[in-house]
């Protein structure tokens, strides 16, 4: 990976670190714009990074609802 992408996904599972603590959902856009405000290459790295790990979450709790729907019917 290059250096840019390096750092960004460090910066973002640092920030989700943080949202997670927090519950603060949105956190990772005060990041952003801190970013976006010496570096948008880092900027736009970090939220695809960010965009990238909210999708997997997304798609991993869907997988899992539609696990245990599957269970509960089996078992029913």
């Amino acid at each position: 990976m290059s250096l840019t992408s390096d750092l960004a996904n460090a910066l973002a599972e640092d920030t989700f670190k943080v949202m997670d603590a927090t519950g603060d959902d949105r956190f990772f856009m005060e990041v952003a714009s801190i970013l976006g405000a010496s570096s948008t290459t880092l900027e736009e790295a970090f939220l695809t990074s960010v965009r990238v790990r909210l999708a997997e979450r997304r798609a991993r709790a869907f997988i899992m609802e539609k696990l245990d729907a599957l269970e509960k019917e089996a078992g029913a």
